[in-house]
């Protein structure tokens, strides 16, 4: 059975705890099969590559790193706090995520 996040990629979280904490950023890839979510400018790491034909030139380059993601929360830009999600059901039976504060939609 696969694991499930209460994130998604594209969502736009803020880090609860941390090194970053209180830095607001962009999922950029999900790993639910880790737990694990990658954020846009938070948990910057320096990794040594070496030149490939895709990548002329070696040394050293700066990436994001993978987090848990219990670290973080949806960012609900209507209210501009953290909040929790709850789902909705729509008329067409189709579920929608939901702000728990102001009521706000996310798309997915």
């Amino acid at each position: 059975m696969p694991n499930k996040l209460h994130v998604k990629k594209g969502d736009t979280v803020i880090v609860i705890n941390g090194k970053y904490k209180g830095k607001i950023g962009k999922v950029l890839t999900a790993l639910p099969q880790d737990g694990k979510i990658v954020v846009q400018d938070v948990n910057i790491v320096t990794k040594h590559k070496k030149p490939t034909s895709s990548v002329q030139q070696g040394g050293l380059v700066k990436q994001e790193s993978p987090i848990p993601s219990s670290k973080v929360m949806l960012w609900c830009d209507e209210c501009k706090r953290p909040t929790r999600i709850s789902k909705k059901i729509l008329a067409d039976g189709s579920k929608v995520r939901v702000c728990k504060h102001c009521g706000r939609e996310f798309t997915d």
